[in-house]
């Protein structure tokens, strides 16, 4: 696609909306941090589907993109375990911040959350952050800087954490993912990868 399509001002827009989404939803105290999740997630991509709709390519979940969805989880939850290891041998913070992920999150019941996970945020996050975010700034910037544009936004919402282990994790994550979209060229193995890595990182096989 061309770079004649790139729309700077709703982009712009998105982001802002994007930020004050994150900042409700990690820094203000209020109701289940899943809900905040899910509800902010799921109102992005309504508006990137309204700005911008996928192709239907992107939906597509032929065998192919099931094996590299399912293959991609099980690499980056075996990559964040080796980080987990790693990080914590190395700042003597990084434990307590890491169970202060979780420890947000608390509350709800395990299988409301997988639900949540697979079925809203996962789905939700990649129909934005990559499908919008990353492919508009791809046409605009080239394939590389718009990828580590997209990348450095993503890690950058999270910063209302104040969670230094949660902003990294979010690049990394954004990174692998956004990666992954630019090489398969389709966004259905990466919603799947999303949606399975969360639910079993927060859910099924926690690492706290």
């Amino acid at each position: 696609m061309s770079a004649a399509r790139f729309r700077p001002l709703p982009l712009a827009a998105t982001v802002l909306l994007a930020a004050g989404l994150w900042f409700v939803t990690f820094a203000l105290e209020w109701t289940s941090f899943w809900i905040k999740i899910s509800l902010s997630a799921g109102l992005l991509a309504v508006i990137a589907i309204l700005l911008r709709p996928p192709p239907r390519e992107d939906f597509r979940f032929t065998g192919r993109a099931v094996f590299l969805g399912l293959l991609s989880a099980g690499a980056l939850y075996f990559i964040f375990w080796a980080g987990k290891a790693i990080s914590t041998s190395l700042f003597d913070f990084a434990g307590q911040q890491i169970g202060g992920i979780y420890h947000k999150g608390a509350g709800m019941p395990m299988p409301t959350i997988a639900l949540l996970l697979f079925l809203v945020t996962g789905p939700s996050e990649e129909i934005f952050w990559r499908g919008y975010l990353q492919r508009s700034l791809v046409e605009r910037l080239g394939r590389w800087p718009g990828w580590a544009a997209a990348t450095a936004i993503y890690a950058g919402v999270h910063i209302w954490s104040f969670n230094f282990m949660l902003v990294g994790a979010a690049a990394v994550a954004g990174a692998f993912w956004g990666a992954m979209y630019l090489r398969v060229g389709s966004l259905a193995p990466v919603i799947l990868s999303h949606s399975v890595w969360s639910t079993i990182i927060f859910a099924v096989f926690p690492m706290h």
